[in-house]
Formats: C-alpha cells, sequence, structure tokens
C-alpha cells in the first residue's frame, strides 16, 4: 500500500504549488543550480536563451529556462543547512508525490543539483579567487543526524577520526562526513577546480571560528581543522550548506555537488568583499558542464 502524506506533512498552497517555494511540478527542471542570494538567480538566469518562469516567495526566488538546449532551474536558498532541508524535500516531492493523491510516483525521478556558492579558504593552496569542489562535506549541522539512513550514505570512519581529531565537545552535533555524487563532482570539477573537503557550518561567526565580542568555547578549534589530514584528505574550506546538499540528495537518490568561490583566506585573513563581479566565471562553468 503506498504511503500517504498527510496535509499538515505536505503542504500545497491554494493554487496547487509547494507550501514554502510556491512551485508547481510542472516549472521544475531535471538539472538545478541552488545560490544562496536571491539576487544571484538573475546572474544565473543572464545566461539563459529562454526562460519559462519566475517564482518569488520570501527568499526563495526560483527562475526555470533553457541554457544551449538545456533545460535548467535556478534556486535561491537563502542561506544555511536548514534553508536547505526546505528547498531539497521540496524539491523532491515536486519530482516524485503526486499531489493529486498524495502517493509517491512509481517511478523516481532522479534530479541533479549543484551549488554555486562563496567560501572562506583554509590552506596555502586555497588563496581569494579559487574555485573549490566539495569531494566530501562535513557536516556541523547535524541536519542528517534527523534522518533514518545516515549511516549507511556517510563516511563513518572519517567521522570519528574527525571527532577523534578534534576532541570533539558532546554538547555540539555529531558530525557526519557525506560525499557529494562521484560523475557529477568529476564532471564539473574537471580539472580547474580544487578538489576539497569542505566543513559546512551552522553559522558564519563562532561556528567557523570567528571571535567578535564573544570569547569562542574553543579558540584552537581553526588550527586544528587546517592541521587535520586523513587518508590524503585535507580541510579545504568552510561554507554553510554543501553537507546538507549532498546528504539528503544521497538519501533521495538524486546527484548533487557543491562548488564555490574562494573569497576569504582564514589563513591569509584577507577577503574579497567585489566578488560578485568575478563569481561569473564559475556560473558559466557550471552552466556547460551541468
Amino acid at each position: 500500500m503506498k504511503k500517504y502524506f498527510a496535509e499538515s506533512e505536505l503542504i500545497i498552497n491554494q493554487d496547487g504549488s509547494i507550501f514554502h517555494l510556491h512551485l508547481k511540478p510542472e516549472q521544475m527542471a531535471d538539472k538545478i543550480i541552488l545560490v544562496g542570494d536571491p539576487g544571484r538567480v538573475e546572474t544565473v538566469a543572464s545566461h539563459f536563451d529562454t526562460r519559462e518562469c519566475e517564482v518569488t516567495n520570501r527568499e526563495f526566488r526560483t527562475i526555470t529556462g533553457t541554457f544551449r538546449s538545456k533545460r535548467i532551474t535556478v534556486q535561491s536558498t537563502g542561506i544555511g543547512c536548514d534553508n536547505i532541508d526546505i528547498v531539497v524535500n521540496e524539491m523532491d516531492a515536486l519530482a516524485n508525490i503526486d499531489f493529486a493523491t498524495r502517493t509517491e510516483k512509481d517511478a523516481h525521478r532522479q534530479l541533479t543539483f549543484v551549488r554555486i556558492g562563496t567560501c572562506g579558504g583554509l590552506q596555502p593552496y586555497t588563496p581569494t579567487g579559487t574555485y573549490i569542489i566539495s569531494q566530501k562535506s562535513i557536516g556541523f549541522d547535524g541536519l542528517l543526524n534527523f534522518y533514518a539512513g545516515r549511516n549507511e550514505v556517510c563516511d563513518l570512519e572519517f567521522e570519528e577520526y574527525f571527532k577523534q581529531h578534534m576532541n570533539w565537545n558532546p554538547l555540539l552535533c555529531a558530525p557526519y562526513v557525506i560525499d557529494a555524487d562521484k560523475e557529477l563532482t568529476d564532471r564539473i570539477a574537471c580539472d580547474d577546480m580544487v578538489r576539497g573537503v569542505t566543513i559546512a557550518c551552522g553559522g558564519f561567526f563562532g561556528p567557523q571560528g570567528r571571535e567578535l565580542r564573544i570569547p569562542l568555547a574553543d579558540p584552537n578549534q581553526n588550527t586544528k581543522i587546517e592541521n587535520f589530514e586523513y587518508n590524503g584528505h585535507r580541510i579545504t574550506n568552510f561554507e554553510m550548506e554543501s553537507s546538507a546538499v549532498s546528504g539528503l540528495a544521497a538519501l533521495m537518490g538524486h546527484k548533487a555537488t557543491t562548488c564555490c568561490m574562494v573569497i576569504a583566506n582564514r589563513l591569509e585573513k584577507q577577503a574579497n568583499t567585489g566578488y560578485k563581479n568575478t563569481i561569473d566565471g564559475l556560473i558559466e562553468k557550471v552552466l556547460e558542464r551541468i
């Protein structure tokens, strides 16, 4: 018997659109570019040859169109893994749940998610302007721990080694380590992106080791992160969404990866606040390769 998704669990607006995104199933492509900033949706869509629709609700802005005969949806998520939980779950529902019957469709529709974002570099070889693709992500957010099957898709040995190295505080969410889809990562990265390990943080300041007026619980956190190495893997960058994107996609049977441009190098204490003028190069690469 098919599982029925009650009105309280799958909220559908009166016009037939999904609750937060306000999208209807026919408005979403199989290839999806995720960006944090709603303003960056227009930057991506400016490369489109045609446009089908544009939908906006809160921080969620969507444009679907075509680029060189490829149908693509570009979707803003806002900041943080909590918003990724909303966006990826609702997009999966648009693809794989029949809104008329509120039951799962017989045939699984696989989506491809590529997140384009910005990040902070953590190694000498990740200066500002570097493109990093998240081959692995370490989730400090704890999101995937709320879902069944989490252990089956995560790298448990990596997790344990990382927790021991960090002397992990039990008051924090248990970190999870998730791989991006290999085929998609190889296709997007080609030979001109650094393949790295990304920490997705639950905040911009304390969780990323930035200290303003409140002292940090672990002042040595970033030093330990920068020195970490496991089976040849070094941690390359901080951002705030990659773990949730790859983790949820893995559990749902979708493809996902994250690629970011470094706009601050934490070792060199440098930042590029004018990055919006240069991230277009990364956008073009993703559009060509997705």
